[in-house]
């Protein structure tokens, strides 16, 4: 099997790859232009696209390039728009030209965001693939539209997508912009010396956390098992308050420390409440996640401590 990986050098995009060279496939990894260690591409330059997949003759491609900092897609809601929408509709019609070209049958599979459910009232939790989407930033309404976008392909000219909702993942090597990267990036510097303030957002927000290494074995299960057309939540089922995300960083780093709010830090539009359900995802694949919430915390700060070593 042969699998070509949009957004292959970013933080999810390297945990993928191994992952996939791990359970034998082939794998070109596409980047973007100033990346040394992956094939340009241009998400908005179809031609570009088109000769990654006639380099990487994938089987399955995977559509993980895209601006992903919901802070940035607030500050320049057009750049999300541009690059989630219209950057996927490049990739679906790329996909479709290939694979007539080819005569061979290529999957698309493509990482949206539960950002698409957005503000949901209680009875809806642990959200499921059936509730309605109610996308709350211009993040979440550009991943909701590539995803509508994708099914409209799908329903029209047979394309073989399977989309997977990934509610929050984390793990070592992630963006310092993300919470609970920086949160251990601070107290990383806060143990190598630095000023003992530790600035937060909001610290009521409940999240559901699942480590990267999990993800991407969702969606390595999810190209091989996945119905075509279909939508899978990928989550650990668990509401954790970003508090206690903090809470346990801080007894991994064992230091004293002033936490202090930093009004910056907090959304607008802040949704208070995310948990998914991944049943249908278990029924269809056998998938389970198998790393404890602790053992990530863990593995992040000690990442983030070695790094100010």
């Amino acid at each position: 099997m042969r699998a070509v990986v949009t957004g292959g050098t970013g933080f999810v995009g390297r945990y993928l790859l191994e992952a996939l060279n791990e359970a034998g496939y082939q794998t070109l990894a596409c980047g973007g232009p100033n990346d040394a260690d992956a094939l340009p591409i241009d998400l908005l330059d179809l031609s570009s696209l088109r000769a990654a997949l006639d380099l990487g003759k994938p089987d399955v491609v995977f559509h993980l390039a895209a601006a992903t900092f919901v802070p940035d897609a607030i500050a320049s809601p057009m750049d999300a728009y541009v690059t989630n929408v219209r950057g996927t509709a490049n990739v679906a019609q790329a996909v479709r030209e290939y694979a007539r070209d080819a005569g061979a049958p290529v999957r698309l599979l493509f990482t949206s965001s539960a950002e698409v459910y957005g503000l949901q009232p209680p009875a809806n939790f642990p959200l499921r693939e059936t509730c309605a989407l109610n996308p709350a930033n211009p993040y979440a309404a550009s991943k909701a539209a590539a995803e509508m976008l994708l099914l409209g392909e799908m329903h029209t000219f047979g394309l073989d997508v399977v989309i997977a909702r990934a509610f929050n993942h984390i793990g070592p090597g992630q963006n310092e912009r993300f919470v609970v990267a920086s949160f251990a990036a601070q107290l990383a510097k806060i143990a190598a010396g630095g000023s003992p303030q530790l600035f937060v957002g909001n610290l009521d927000a409940k999240r559901d956390f699942l480590d990267v290494r999990d993800v991407v074995r969702a969606y390595v299960a999810l190209a091989r098992d996945g119905k075509a057309g279909e939508v899978y939540n990928v989550c650990s089922g668990t509401a954790r308050a970003i508090r206690e995300v903090l809470r346990e960083l801080i007894i991994a780093a064992h230091i004293a420390v002033e936490v202090r709010d930093d009004p910056e830090r907090l959304r607008p539009s802040d949704v208070p409440l995310f948990v998914g359900d991944a049943t249908k995802l278990r029924e269809a694949t056998g998938w389970e996640p198998h790393i404890p919430f602790t053992n990530s915390i863990r593995d992040i700060y000690r990442v983030a401590a070695k790094s100010q070593s």
